[in-house]
C-alpha cells in the first residue's frame, strides 16, 4: 500500500514549462542594468575626476574630522566607509592605499599616510594591515570639500537610507585631468592620465577668459601629461593634439637614467608609470639568459627610503647610451601610456578631449559656485532680516521690555511683540530669545550697523550672480590661488623625438674583408680582397679618378663629405660585392644626394675611427679648420648631417687626421705651402670658417690640398716647409699643376 502510494506521488510531479524568450530582451532585462550599474556606479570617474569608491571614502574621512584632527587608524576609516560602500574592507583599503602620499600614484595624494602604503612603481611591495597604518586628509582636500556645506553639491541617501552622501565634490580645480584614473567598465574603459596642476590651472583660466581659445593655444599652455613617476616624455604635437581634441591616443615615456662611470653601471632612477620595476628585471634577466643582452653582468633593485633606483652593471668597454637605446627597444623601460578619456557627464558616459573636459567642467564649477552663493545670499537675508527688527526694537527698548513684562503667557508673547513692532513670526521668535542682558543700546546699535556691511554683501552677490563674466573672473581668481599654493614644477621632462637615441633592429650579415673605393664623380665599390688579386685595375668613367680607397670589413659604416656642406652616413653591408671592372654602384642616387652634389672624401668607420681624432678643412681662400670627430657624433641613427662645415668659401679638400701629420696645400699658381696639421687651429664647432694658413694674392685661390704619403708626388715640397701661419708659398716644380686639382670649381 506505501509502495503504491509513492509510486502515486512521483506521477504527479509536472516538470516545468520552457518558455523561449528572444536574446534582445534576456539582454535588455537581465545584463544591461548589470553594465549600466558598473559604468555608472563604479567603473568610470564622473567630472570631479572621482570614482564612486574615491568619493564615498573622502567624504567619510571629512565627516569624521580628518581635515583638520590627528591621523586615525587605518581600520578605523575602513569601518566607517561601510556606512557607505558595502562592498567589503579589503577593496575599500586597497582604494585608500591609492591615494596616500606613501603609495606614490598621484601627483597631489589626497590621504596623508603613516606606516607602509606599499609603491606604484612595484607590484611586489605589499602595503602593511590597516591595523598598523594610519591616514588623516592631506590640506590638499580643502581645495575638494570647499562649499560641500553650503549646498554646492546634491546630497543624496546612502544605501540603507540611514544617512546621506554626496553625488559629487565640488573641487575648485579640475581633478579629473590632475588625478590618473583607470577603469574596466562593460563594453568601455577609461584611462586618463594625470597633467600638471599648474598648467591645467593656467589653461583653464585661458578657457574662462576666451571661450574661443582654439587646442593649439591649450597645447602651448598646457605642455603633455605629467606622471607622478617622472620619466621622459616623448613629445609628438600631432598625437597630442588628437588627445587634446578626441580623448584618445597615446603618448610615449622613457625611464630616465645616470650612468654611474665609477662602477660602470647606470642607474635607471624613474620609470613610465605604466610599468613596475618587477616586470622590467624580469625581461632584462630574460634577456641575459637568452645571450640578447651580453652587455649586462647584473642588475639589482635598490628601492630606499631615498626613492626609486634599478642598477644595472655593465661589462667593461659597454657603451651606456647605446644599451640604453637597446633596453628601450627591449624592455618596458620605453613604454607607450594609452589615453582613452571617458568621462560621466550627468550620469552618460562621453569620450572627451582635454578642451572639452574643461569646458565640462567649467560649467559644473559655475554651478557649484552659484550654489554656494545663494546659500550664503540666503543666509545674509535671513540675518538682514532679523536685523531689520532689531532696528525697531532699538527706537523703544522700553516698549519691548513692557510688552513681554506685562504678558501673562508664554504664547502671547511671539503675538504681543509682532503686533506692537509690526514684524513677523520669524523676527518676533528673534526678539524674544534675546537675553536681558543684551536689551541695551550698545548691543542693539553695534549689531544694527551690521546692516549696511550685509545690504552691501547682497548687492554684490546678486551682482556677481547675475554676470556670468563676473563668475567666470572668481574661478580664474580662486584657480590661480590655488596654482600658488599647490603649483609644481613637471615632473615628466618632455623631450623631442630627434633627441632620443633609436637602435634600428639588428641584422645578421656576413662579416668578410673588403676594400671600398670612391671616385670623384660618385661611383662607389665593394670589392673582397680575393677578387682583387686577379685583377686590380679599376674601371673608370672618362675623365673620373678615384679619390677614397681604404681596407675594412662588411660590419663596418662610412661617412662622406660633399661639396655642399652635408656628410651622409651608410653601412658598408648596403651596397653589393661588384668586380674592380665595374663602375660599382651610384652614390648621391643611392644615399639621396641633392641635385648637383658631388663626393669629396670617405671614412671607414673602423675600430681605429675615434672620437678625438679630427677633421681638416681646406677652403678655397686659404683658410683651415680642424673639427673633432666628436663634433659630429649624434644621439640618433641619423643618414644625413647638415653644416657640416662652414659655407663661407668653397671646400677643396677633407683630411682625416689621427695623429699629427704633414699637410701639404697648393694654390692655382703653382706655389704650396707645407704644414704640421698641428698648426691648424682647433674650433668645436662644425661650422667655424677657420683661419688664414694661405697668404693669397688677388684673385689666387687654393685648388688643392694632400696628406701624408700623397705628399711625395711633390718631390721638392720639403722647400715650402713653414713653421708659422699664414705663410706665404714657395714655388713648385711640377709639370701640370692642373693634374693634382680635385676637380672642384
Amino acid at each position: 500500500m506505501a509502495r503504491r502510494k509513492k509510486a502515486e506521488v512521483k506521477e504527479e510531479i509536472i516538470p516545468a514549462e520552457i518558455v523561449d524568450q528572444p536574446i534582445t530582451e534576456t539582454i535588455e532585462t537581465n545584463y544591461m542594468p548589470y553594465a549600466m550599474s558598473v559604468i555608472i556606479s563604479r567603473a568610470i570617474p564622473e567630472i570631479d575626476g572621482f570614482k564612486p569608491s574615491h568619493r564615498k571614502l573622502l567624504y567619510t574621512m571629512y565627516e569624521m574630522g580628518l581635515l583638520k584632527g590627528p591621523r586615525t587608524k587605518s581600520a578605523n576609516i575602513v569601518g566607517q566607509t561601510m556606512h557607505l560602500n558595502p562592498h567589503g574592507d579589503a577593496s575599500i583599503y586597497e582604494t585608500m592605499v591609492r591615494l596616500t602620499r606613501g603609495n606614490e600614484a598621484l601627483l597631489h595624494p589626497f590621504i596623508d599616510s603613516k606606516g607602509s602604503f606599499g609603491k606604484q612603481y612595484s607590484r611586489d611591495m605589499a602595503y602593511a594591515a590597516s591595523r598598523y597604518t594610519e591616514a588623516k586628509l592631506d590640506p590638499f582636500c580643502n581645495e575638494l570639500f570647499a562649499g560641500i556645506d553650503k549646498d554646492a553639491v546634491d546630497l543624496v541617501p546612502n544605501y540603507d537610507n540611514t544617512t546621506t552622501e554626496p553625488t559629487l565634490l565640488p573641487t575648485t580645480f579640475p581633478n579629473i585631468l590632475i588625478s590618473p584614473n583607470m577603469g574596466i567598465a562593460v563594453g568601455m574603459a577609461s584611462n586618463i592620465c594625470s597633467f600638471n596642476l599648474s598648467e591645467i590651472c593656467d589653461g583653464t583660466v585661458a578657457l574662462l577668459k576666451n571661450p574661443k581659445t582654439s587646442v593649439d593655444m591649450l597645447l602651448d599652455i598646457i605642455k603633455g601629461p605629467d606622471f607622478p613617476g617622472g620619466g621622459l616624455l616623448v613629445y609628438d604635437r600631432d598625437q597630442m593634439k588628437k588627445i587634446f581634441e578626441q580623448g584618445s591616443g597615446s603618448v610615449t615615456v622613457l625611464a630616465r637614467y645616470k650612468y654611474d662611470k665609477d662602477n660602470n653601471s647606470i642607474d635607471i632612477l624613474e620609470i613610465p608609470y605604466s610599468t613596475s620595476i618587477e616586470v622590467i628585471i624580469k625581461k632584462i634577466v630574460d634577456l641575459i639568459k637568452e645571450g640578447k643582452l651580453k652587455e649586462v653582468t647584473d642588475t639589482r633593485d635598490l628601492i630606499d627610503l631615498n626613492g626609486f633606483k634599478l642598477t644595472i652593471d655593465l661589462r667593461r668597454g659597454t657603451d651606456p647610451d647605446k644599451l640604453m637605446s637597446k633596453l628601450y627597444k627591449l624592455t618596458t623601460l620605453k613604454d607607450d601610456f594609452s589615453c582613452n578619456f571617458n568621462v560621466l557627464i550627468n550620469s552618460s558616459p562621453r569620450q572627451l578631449g582635454v578642451k572639452a573636459i574643461l569646458e565640462e567642467w567649467i560649467k559644473f564649477r559655475l554651478g557649484c559656485l552659484t550654489r554656494e552663493m545663494r546659500f550664503d545670499l540666503g543666509k545674509k537675508k535671513d540675518k538682514l532680516h532679523l536685523l531689520k527688527a532689531l532696528s525697531k526694537v532699538l527706537l523703544d527698548i522700553d516698549k519691548a521690555i513692557k510688552i513681554i513684562r506685562e504678558t501673562e503667557r508664554e504664547a502671547d508673547v511671539v503675538p504681543n511683540l509682532m503686533e506692537g513692532f509690526s514684524i513677523d513670526q520669524i523676527q518676533a521668535e528673534y526678539i524674544a530669545e534675546i537675553k536681558l542682558r543684551h536689551l541695551n543700546h550698545e548691543y542693539l546699535i553695534n549689531r544694527v550697523h551690521e546692516i549696511e556691511g550685509l545690504q552691501a554683501d547682497i548687492k554684490n552677490i546678486e551682482a556677481t550672480l547675475a554676470d556670468e563674466i563676473k563668475m567666470k573672473a572668481l574661478i580664474a581668481s580662486q584657480l590661480k590661488e590655488i596654482k600658488k599654493k599647490y603649483g609644481k614644477e613637471r615632473r615628466t621632462e618632455i623631450v623631442f623625438a630627434d633627441s632620443v637615441p633609436e637602435t634600428p633592429a639588428e641584422e645578421t650579415v656576413e662579416n668578410y674583408s673588403c676594400r671600398v673605393v670612391l671616385t670623384r664623380d660618385g661611383y662607389f665599390k665593394k670589392i673582397t680582397h680575393q677578387s682583387l688579386r686577379g685583377n686590380d685595375e679599376h674601371r673608370l668613367k672618362d675623365g673620373d679618378e678615384i679619390i677614397n680607397s681604404e681596407d675594412c670589413e662588411n660590419k663596418h659604416e662610412f661617412i662622406v663629405f660633399t661639396d655642399k656642406c652635408q656628410v651622409y652616413k651608410a653601412k658598408v653591408s648596403s651596397f653589393e660585392q661588384v668586380k674592380a671592372s665595374s663602375l660599382g654602384d651610384y652614390l648621391p642616387s643611392k644615399l639621396g644626394f641633392d641635385e648637383g652634389e658631388r663626393p669629396i672624401m670617405m671614412k671607414v668607420m673602423n675600430e681605429s675611427f675615434d672620437a678625438s681624432d679630427h677633421f681638416i678643412f681646406i677652403f678655397q681662400n686659404g683658410k683651415g679648420v680642424r673639427v673633432p670627430v666628436s663634433a659630429y657624433e649624434t644621439k640618433s641613427n641619423r643618414r644625413r648631417l647638415t653644416g657640416a662645415y662652414s659655407s663661407a668659401s668653397q671646400i677643396v679638400a677633407v683630411i682625416y687626421e689621427k695623429e699629427t701629420t704633414d699637410v701639404l696645400i697648393i694654390s692655382d699658381v703653382g706655389k704650396g705651402i707645407l704644414l704640421k696639421s698641428s698648426l691648424i687651429p682647433e674650433k668645436t664647432t662644425r661650422t667655424a670658417s677657420g683661419v688664414s694658413l694661405f697668404n693669397l694674392k688677388k684673385k689666387q685661390i687654393v685648388v688643392a690640398a694632400v696628406s701624408g704619403d700623397k705628399i711625395s708626388a711633390y718631390p721638392d715640397s720639403a722647400k715650402c716647409r713653414k713653421i708659422k701661419i699664414p705663410a706665404t708659398g714657395s714655388a713648385l716644380l711640377f709639370p701640370d699643376i692642373q693634374d693634382m686639382q680635385l676637380g672642384i670649381e
